[in-house]
């Protein structure tokens, strides 16, 4: 084996352990729609708001940008 492939590896090695932000952002986020959605079931699937699956969709998408808001100013 070449000395490249072991600093290939290690850099491959080295992006597993570092997750990307928006992936911190979504594990952060995750809980938080988890909780906010069993509180707004009920409200969500009568469909007198929007279609249940836009509204959750959207509810995770305004957690994501929360948590990654958090993560750049906390």
């Amino acid at each position: 084996m070449n000395p490249t492939f072991f600093s290939l590896a290690d850099t491959l090695f080295g992006a597993a352990l570092l997750f990307p932000p928006l992936f911190k952002a979504v594990l952060l986020a995750l809980p938080v729609w988890l909780l906010v959605h069993r509180l707004l079931r009920s409200w969500l699937y009568s469909g007198a708001l929007w279609h249940p699956l836009l509204c959750d969709l959207s509810l995770f998408i305004l957690a994501v940008c929360g948590a990654l808001w958090m993560l750049t100013h906390g």
